[in-house]
C-alpha cells in the first residue's frame, strides 16, 4: 500500500462555533467528514460515483482525541491518510492542524465499502481502493 496523504485547508467560521466560542465536539466530526469526502472525490470516487454504482464508504467506528481549542477564524489544514485496508475493513487517520503547527484534534476512523442495494458491506473494488490510495494488488 502506498499511503496517499490529502490536505484540506479551511478556515474555522462562526457557524462552526458553539456557545463557548470554540468548535464543538460534534462539529469536529462534520469537519472530518467534509475532508474525507474531498479526499475521496479528489481520488476519483466521489458522491457522483456513489450514486452511479450504489456503493459507497460507511464509517464503522471512530476514535477522536481533542488536543487544542479551535476558535473563530483559525486557519487549519485537515490531513487525511489511509493507514491500512485489510479484507473489507480500512482504517483512516485524520488530523486537524492549525496554521501555527499545533495539532488540535486527531481521529481514527474504521470504514468499509457499503452496497446500497444489498444493504451490506462488500469487498472493496479496485476503483475504490485506488481512490483512497490503496494499491489493489496489495489488499489482503
Amino acid at each position: 500500500m502506498t499511503p496517499v496523504a490529502h490536505e484540506y485547508p479551511m478556515t474555522i467560521l462562526e457557524h462552526h462555533l458553539d456557545t463557548f466560542g470554540h468548535v464543538n465536539n460534534a462539529m469536529y466530526l462534520q469537519l472530518f467528514e467534509t475532508a474525507r469526502w474531498q479526499w475521496i472525490t479528489d481520488g476519483g470516487d466521489g458522491f457522483d460515483t456513489v450514486r452511479k454504482t450504489q456503493q459507497g464508504p460507511t464509517v464503522l467506528e471512530c476514535t477522536v482525541k481533542f488536543q487544542r481549542e479551535l476558535t473563530n477564524r483559525h486557519s487549519v489544514v485537515i490531513h487525511t491518510r489511509l493507514d491500512d485496508y485489510t479484507g473489507k475493513i480500512g482504517r483512516v487517520n485524520q488530523d486537524i492542524v492549525r496554521s501555527d503547527g499545533e495539532v488540535c484534534c486527531q481521529a481514527r476512523f474504521t470504514l468499509a465499502l457499503f452496497d446500497l442495494k444489498a444493504r451490506r458491506l462488500i469487498a472493496p473494488t479496485d476503483a475504490w481502493l485506488a481512490s483512497i490510495g490503496a494499491e489493489p494488488t496489495n489488499r489482503s
